[in-house]
């Protein structure tokens, strides 16, 4: 009884509010479940909106699955050297240490729910790739303008 008790004290409701967001040069993250956030010991969830033309490039993680789920949108979805168009309601599951990649080639944004296990591990969270063959060659990597923090302040023109 004493663990079952301790597993229900770790869950707990995550609103908009409570949500861990990030600015990454390829859109904006929402970590829903996480450590430290959740409590929880197996899952990450987080909610990735995906400008037009953006995209995550060639990447690994050396010690957690992956599922990705199409919320809204169609994203391109690389698995290994196969890549598949994912729409609303489709998945991806990406094993431990195999790369991949996501890209959105439509004009409207992408949303997609991106689930990793386990939630903790050693080692980096991922390893970039996409400078590396045959990765290079499959999908030129993407230039990412700067991402200025918001300040508060109007911006002037400039005439």
């Amino acid at each position: 009884m004493k663990g079952h008790a301790a597993a229900k004290k770790a869950l707990r409701f995550v609103t908009s509010k409570d949500a861990e967001v990030e600015l990454a040069p390829w859109g904006k993250h929402w970590w829903l479940s996480k450590p430290g956030l959740t409590g929880t010991e197996q899952l990450t969830l987080v909610r990735v909106t995906m400008r037009p033309g953006a995209g995550h490039q060639f990447h690994y993680h050396p010690a957690r699955e992956e599922i990705i789920y199409v919320v809204e949108g169609v994203a391109e979805q690389w698995v290994d050297q196969e890549k598949r168009r994912l729409e609303a309601g489709e998945i991806a599951f990406i094993p431990t240490n195999v790369v991949h990649a996501i890209h959105n080639s439509s004009k409207k944004a992408l949303t997609f729910l991106a689930i990793l296990s386990p939630a903790e591990a050693d080692g980096p969270f991922l390893i970039d790739c996409y400078q590396d063959e045959p990765w290079r060659s499959l999908r030129a990597p993407f230039t990412y303008p700067r991402i200025a923090p918001k300040t508060g302040r109007r911006k002037r023109r400039l005439t």
